[in-house]
C-alpha cells in the first residue's frame, strides 16, 4: 500500500488531497461579509431588472446563508460548522471526489445497484471505481461490509459511498456495520452515507456516528421528504475541518436567494408539520403498494422498502412499462442496472395515483 494512503491519523483532513490542504479557493465579493449602504464591490448592476419587483436579484447571494445553515443544522442534529449547504446532494458528491481523490491516483468504492452519480462524478474526475455489489439474500438486499472494506484497502480508495436507504433497493443499512466499517478504514478512507431517503425509514441518522468516527460523512437533501426538488438544497455533514475544505472547493454563490428563502419557509412550523404528516402517509402507502404488487400475477417480487418507492421485478417488464406509460403513468425503468434486468422502480404517489398504478397492472394481467 502506498505511503500516501497509509495515513496514521484519524483526522479526516489527512485524507484531503495534499495539494488542496492549504488551498484558499476563490474569495468572492461576499466572502468577507462586509457591511455597508452602498455596494460597489461585486460589479453588480446599480439598477434592478424590470422583472425584479423586489429589486433584490441584482445582488449576489450569501455563499452560505447563516440562517439556512442554522435551520438545517437544527433539522439534522449537527453544529452549523459541520454543515455545508449546496446544490443538492449531487454537488456534495462532486466536492468530496474533487477534494479527496487525486485524478488517476485514487479510487472510490460503490455497491451496485446504487445511485449512479457516485461513479459518474468519479469518472469525470479521472478516479477509478471499485464495485462491491449488493447481495440479494432471501428477497433482501444486503451490503457485503467485509468485502467493501477489503476492496477499499486493496484499491487504495479514499471514498466509500453507501446509500441508506438504498436507491433503487430501498434497503436500510445497519448503523453498527457502518460504524465498524468506518473504524476499519480510519485514516485511510471517508465513509460517505447518502441519506436522501432517511426520513421515510423511521430510523436514526448516521450523523450521530460522526462524533466517534470522524471519517463518516453524511449527505442529506430537501428534495424528497420536504418536496423541494427544484430548489436544489442539499447538505454535506462532516467534521468541521473537512467542511471548511469543501467550502473552499465550492464554486462561488452556490445557493440562489430564492431557493434559500423557499427552504427556510419549508422548515417553518406549519410546513414542517405538513411534511411529517405526508411522510407518514408515504410510509403507509408504501407498505400497501408493495403488498398489493406482490399479489398481482406477473409480478415476480416487490421488495420491502424503507424509502419513498418500491422496486419490483416483472415477468414481462416491457409490457408492464408500456401499459403504464400508455395510461400516462411514468415509472423508472431500472433494467440497465446490474442485476435488475427485469425491474421497475415505482415512486410512492398519492393514494389515488397508487391505486391507478395497481389498477393498470391488474388490468394488464386480467
Amino acid at each position: 500500500m502506498s505511503a500516501a494512503i497509509d495515513i496514521a491519523t484519524a483526522n479526516p483532513l489527512a485524507l484531503v488531497r495534499e495539494d488542496l490542504r492549504d488551498f484558499g479557493g476563490y474569495r468572492s465579493a461576499r466572502s468577507d461579509r462586509l457591511q455597508g449602504d452602498v455596494w460597489l464591490n461585486a460589479n453588480e448592476s446599480p439598477w434592478p431588472n424590470l422583472s425584479d419587483r423586489e429589486g433584490t436579484l441584482r445582488r449576489y447571494p450569501d455563499p452560505q446563508p447563516q440562517a439556512l445553515r442554522e435551520a438545517l443544522s437544527a433539522l439534522y442534529g449537527c453544529a452549523p460548522a459541520q454543515l455545508l449547504a449546496g446544490r443538492g446532494s449531487d454537488e456534495g458528491i462532486d466536492l468530496l471526489v474533487r477534494a479527496v481523490c487525486r485524478p488517476g491516483g485514487d479510487a472510490i468504492v460503490v455497491t451496485t445497484p446504487t445511485f449512479g452519480m457516485y461513479a459518474v462524478s468519479a469518472r469525470l474526475h479521472g478516479t477509478r471505481v471499485a464495485d462491491v455489489p449488493l447481495r440479494e439474500v432471501d428477497g433482501e438486499w444486503r451490503c457485503d461490509f467485509a468485502g467493501v472494506g477489503a476492496a477499499a484497502l486493496a484499491q487504495g480508495a479514499r471514498l466509500v459511498f453507501l446509500c441508506s436507504p438504498g436507491n433503487p433497493t430501498g434497503a436500510l443499512l445497519p448503523s453498527g456495520d457502518i460504524s465498524a466499517l468506518a473504524q476499519a478504514l480510519e485514516g485511510r478512507a471517508l465513509v460517505v452515507v447518502d441519506e436522501a431517503y432517511i426520513e421515510f425509514a423511521d430510523a436514526p441518522s448516521a450523523v450521530r456516528l460522526i462524533a466517534s468516527q470522524p471519517n463518516i460523512v453524511v449527505l442529506r437533501t430537501l428534495s424528497k421528504a420536504h418536496a423541494l426538488a427544484a430548489a436544489r438544497i442539499g447538505s454535506v455533514i462532516a467534521d468541521a475541518g473537512l467542511i471548511e475544505v469543501l467550502r473552499r472547493c465550492q464554486a462561488p454563490y452556490p445557493l440562489p436567494s430564492a431557493c434559500t428563502d423557499e427552504a427556510l419557509r419549508s422548515l417553518g412550523r406549519d410546513a414542517a408539520l405538513q411534511t411529517r404528516t405526508r411522510i407518514a402517509t408515504v410510509r403507509s402507502e408504501r407498505e400497501a403498494l408493495a403488498a398489493a404488487l406482490a399479489a398481482i400475477p406477473g409480478v415476480k417480487r416487490a421488495y420491502a422498502s424503507r424509502a419513498n418507492f418500491v422496486l419490483a421485478r416483472f415477468d414481462e417488464t416491457q409490457a408492464a412499462f408500456d401499459r403504464l406509460l400508455a395510461a400516462g403513468v411514468v415509472v423508472r425503468d431500472m433494467r440497465a442496472l446490474p442485476g435488475l434486468d427485469d425491474a421497475l422502480r415505482i415512486s410512492i404517489g398519492t393514494p389515488e395515483q397508487n391505486a391507478t398504478v395497481l389498477a393498470i397492472l391488474r388490468g394488464a394481467r386480467a
